[in-house]
């Protein structure tokens, strides 16, 4: 994506400054990747503006999610095309500021292709799954749980299918390409915090996670987790959690720069590219030196 793609977009207004509350897969994410960019998406909430790859995906998940409202034998490539132009409306509606995703293009050359870009990532879902053998449970399911320790967990599961056997498998669409095996761990992430989600929310052990690549030539990932996954992914989020607790009391976000860092909405706000945060929008823990302002400990000693 170019930055002039979306610069003279509509954004969507800003929301009040606001402690997190929970982890989601993606917030996670970002607060590995990059501090400030968690801070400045979940605590100053500032607004970004619609990606043309972004809204993609959006529309894409949301065709293959209508699909399945279909009896098996009418999910054709077909009748998945034929949702497109329908979801795209209703995006729209859903969403105004999305009508600014191509400011530039008068005869709608631009819009035509990025549809296209959508028709074969739609196409391509069929050279990789046979829609009329599955029968999803689930779809677009939102998921919640808290762990013993309050931590609230909370995301969206693309698919969730159940075998005649009960065996549950865990679906997400990706509509990149897949990653490298160095990237490959890192990826599955995502599917551990939801399987940890459904055992803690259910008590039920997902038997498969597996993620859908519509991008490049296409790919299926699979994997099936064991409690020592998911209790190790538990522990990763509760070390997380308690860096994210010491960040908000401190207003202590870093930047890091990283291979995302040319497509971050931000970068005026950040100091990697010269800019500057705005100021922290959170009342800072009292350190023990304000809470005694003279720095005399004798009679906290006595």
């Amino acid at each position: 994506m170019q930055q002039t793609e979306t610069s003279s977009a509509v954004v969507a207004p800003a929301r009040a400054a606001a402690a997190p509350t929970g982890l989601s897969p993606s917030r996670a994410g970002d607060f590995l990747t990059c501090p400030l960019l968690y801070r400045l998406r979940v605590i100053d909430r500032l607004p970004e503006p619609p990606s043309p790859a972004a809204t993609r995906g959006t529309l894409v998940h949301a065709v293959l999610e209508r699909l399945f409202d279909s009896p098996a034998a009418d999910r054709t490539p077909e009748r998945a095309l034929g949702l497109l132009r329908p979801q795209w409306e209703r995006l729209l509606g859903e969403r105004p500021e999305l009508a600014g995703l191509f400011p530039e293009d008068p005869d709608g050359a631009a819009l035509t292709r990025w549809l296209g870009d959508a028709e074969k990532l739609v196409a391509q879902w069929f050279r990789l799954e046979d829609p009329t053998r599955l029968h999803p449970v689930e779809r677009e399911l939102y998921v919640e749980t808290a762990l013993e320790s309050g931590l609230l967990l909370r995301g969206y599961i693309d698919r969730v299918d159940v075998a005649p056997t009960g065996e549950v498998r865990l679906v997400d669409y990706k509509t990149g390409r897949a990653p490298s095996r160095d990237f490959e761990g890192k990826a599955m992430f995502q599917m551990k915090f939801y399987a940890l989600v459904v055992w803690r929310w259910k008590g039920v052990l997902p038997r498969r996670l597996q993620l859908v690549y519509l991008g490049g030539g296409g790919d299926v990932v699979s994997y099936d987790p064991d409690e020592a996954d998911l209790l190790a992914v538990e522990r990763k989020l509760l070390a997380l959690w308690e860096r994210i607790g010491l960040a908000v009391a401190t207003g202590d976000f870093p930047a890091t720069r990283n291979r995302l860092c040319d497509w971050c909405d931000h970068r005026a706000s950040c100091p990697e590219f010269g800019g500057t945060p705005p100021p922290y929008p959170l009342p800072l823990a009292r350190t023990p030196d304000e809470d005694d302002p003279t720095g005399d400990q004798t009679s906290k000693e006595s």
